[in-house]
């Protein structure tokens, strides 16, 4: 299940990119119109400005702003800073593997098997799905 730091995050992340390209926009905007605890959405945006999505200016005529234009983000880079893995068992996992404790032989387990397929078929959506592409 998607968390809501996530859900959040994407709303607030489209809800920017929608805006004339350069444009500043403010927590209490952003919270207001995607009704989003501001609180909650300030630990978000923070996320989004480490990871490279988002500037930001202080002060008056301040606020978040992309930038990366939309078409350039795409939904795993997303995903995977707000999210963390993209993978449901950690022993499918591309960039966050761990051997599950209680499986003797992933070739032969079944979760491991189905849950490669959802994986892979999760990635190939995000891959091929951009900023862009959901506003």
């Amino acid at each position: 299940m998607l968390s809501k730091k996530t859900k959040y995050g994407l709303k607030a992340l489209a809800f920017i990119a929608r805006q004339p390209k350069g444009t500043k926009v403010q927590i209490a905007t952003i919270s207001e119109n995607e009704n989003i605890s501001r609180k909650f959405l300030e630990s978000i945006l923070l996320t989004l400005r480490k990871s490279g999505f988002l500037g930001a200016q202080k002060g008056k005529g301040g606020g978040y702003y992309m930038l990366k234009d939309p078409a350039d983000i795409k939904m795993t880079e997303v995903m995977r800073t707000l999210e963390g893995p993209i993978a449901l068992l950690p022993c499918v996992s591309l960039n966050f593997y761990e051997k599950c404790n209680d499986c003797n032989d992933e070739a032969t387990c079944s979760a491991h098997k189905l849950m490669v397929q959802v994986r892979d078929n999760t990635l190939l959506i995000f891959r091929n799905n951009t900023l862009a592409d959901i506003i």
